[in-house]
């Protein structure tokens, strides 16, 4: 059974807005999807990150993700992506960043965000079928690859939902600060942070016990060397593709 986003968010996201800040490099590719959109409507908004100055409505379930948005943010309603508070047409374009997996009806949101949208649809999400070959949860924390597979809307079914999708690439930069789960691929000693995990939906929704001998495994190889011997080539990398994925559609097409 999927997790709400209210669920999920009131028991884990107290701590979010410590972690999860925006990095201007994704930042500025949401931008340029959004290129020419004057309102916009944020779906599954959390505390503000990505969004656009252009944004004229927050939607979002949780009320601890709402407590800790900016005082000049735009306005928030607690509300379902499946479940839109607006008018059809009433923006130009709807956006989801991080957010379609903790969805209770994904075909539902889509089609509210398409109804209130008139001209753009933009989404920002995640391969899981490339995620899963993630060093930190192949090699170390094989629960948090279950957690994450159970958690990930598939890029097929995502695709497959929309009219004519373009879906770009994102890679993550090596020194990328907004902490999800594969922001620190190249920085490992940060997976050891409970406060880093806690912004992560994959090692906050996997039980304790399930992470605990993989993290005491990493704790060991980076006290030891072998982390860095065994993924050596990652230190010549500047960023690295582990399935993050812009879906923007067309509205007019």
């Amino acid at each position: 059974m999927r997790h709400t986003t209210m669920t999920v968010y009131d028991a884990t996201g107290r701590t979010y807005a410590l972690t999860r800040r925006p990095d201007p490099r994704i930042a500025d590719a949401i931008d340029a999807a959004l290129h020419g959109m004057a309102t916009v409507l944020n779906v599954g908004a959390g505390t503000g990150s990505y969004e656009p100055s252009r944004t004229v409505l927050a939607v979002e379930p949780s009320r601890v993700m709402i407590a800790q948005r900016p005082d000049d943010a735009a306005p928030a309603v607690r509300a379902t992506a499946e479940h839109l508070p607006a008018r059809t047409d009433s923006v130009d374009a709807a956006l989801a960043v991080l957010t379609i997996h903790h969805w209770t009806g994904l075909e539902r949101g889509l089609a509210e965000m398409a109804r209130v949208a008139r001209r753009r649809i933009a989404i920002l999400t995640w391969d899981h079928a490339v995620f899963r070959r993630f060093w930190l949860v192949r090699d170390y924390l094989p629960a948090a690859a279950e957690t994450d597979a159970r958690l990930a809307v598939s890029l097929d079914r995502l695709t497959a939902v929309l009219k004519k999708p373009a879906v770009q690439p994102i890679p993550v930069p090596h020194d990328c600060v907004d902490g999800f789960g594969g922001a620190y691929w190249r920085r490992p000693e940060a997976y050891l942070d409970e406060t880093v995990r806690a912004g992560m939906s994959m090692l906050a929704l996997t039980p304790e016990p399930l992470l605990r001998q993989g993290l005491a495994w990493l704790r060991r190889d980076l006290a030891t060397g072998a982390w860095h011997t065994r993924y050596a080539d990652l230190s010549e990398r500047s960023s690295l593709d582990l399935g993050y994925r812009l879906v923007t559609v067309d509205l007019a097409n």
